[in-house]
């Protein structure tokens, strides 16, 4: 089976979001903590992020939701953050602390994958990367070799980004873990035609798009995208 990556920003209700998002077919669930400056994050996240700032959801605030998340689902959850977030709060008391509240892993958006290696986390790799970096993401990675679909930020788009495939190629030749790709990722036609080059898939802003409608939308939403990867396999 491919597996579906679900992205919802940390904020009071993301608990009973994740637990929708799992039911509807999500096998793991990345958690933004929200950053002033998200780099890699296209207009929903960045949006969605400004949000959660602005309701107040700080480090601490993503740590009990991240907890409260973890009571209710039985799937990877992952933290999504960047590294100022991690110089603030304290490298290793965030990786304890996170990984107490039940993170499985990490990803930290803006960090090189040769820099702070003792942080097991996922890695990302891009159409950009040089074969040479690619290696060390993919030997550095924690359980999957995260697939940037394109160059540029994140966001919806209307169809699969055609470096896609000469990415996932490269990437094979370097690892045996599994491959995810994400950006721009966001209906059952492009999980589908993603599921026929690599193992699965993240989705970010269209299910930040969703989940400002409700749990029943967000998990309409993953539906779809379930049935697209399971039409693949």
């Amino acid at each position: 089976m491919k597996t579906l990556v679900v992205y919802l920003m940390a904020m009071p209700e993301t608990p009973e979001l994740a637990r929708a998002a799992v039911e509807a077919g999500a096998n793991i669930v990345e958690i933004g903590f929200p950053f002033s400056d998200p780099l890699a994050d296209g207009p929903t996240i960045r949006r969605a992020g400004e949000r959660a700032l602005a309701a107040g959801m700080r480090t601490a605030q993503c740590l009990e939701v991240l907890a409260q998340t973890r009571a209710q689902v039985d799937v990877p959850l992952i933290p999504m953050t960047y590294s100022s977030i991690f110089d603030a709060y304290g490298w290793d008391s965030l990786e304890q602390d996170a990984r107490s509240a039940g993170a499985t892993s990490f990803i930290v958006a803006d960090l090189p994958s040769d820099v702070r290696p003792e942080l097991r986390r996922v890695q990302l790799v891009a159409p950009t990367s040089t074969d040479a970096r690619l290696r060390i993401a993919a030997d550095a990675t924690d359980g999957w070799l995260y697939l940037v679909t394109v160059t540029g930020t994140t966001g919806a788009r209307a169809d699969l980004a055609p470096t896609l495939a000469p990415l996932a190629a490269r990437a094979r030749t370097a690892t045996a873990a599994p491959l995810y790709a994400g950006f721009g990722i966001s209906t059952g036609e492009h999980a589908r035609a993603a599921a026929e080059l690599v193992d699965g898939v993240v989705v970010g802003s269209r299910a930040v798009e969703a989940a400002e409608s409700g749990a029943s939308e967000l998990a309409r939403v993953v539906a779809a995208l379930r049935a697209g990867l399971d039409a693949a396999v």
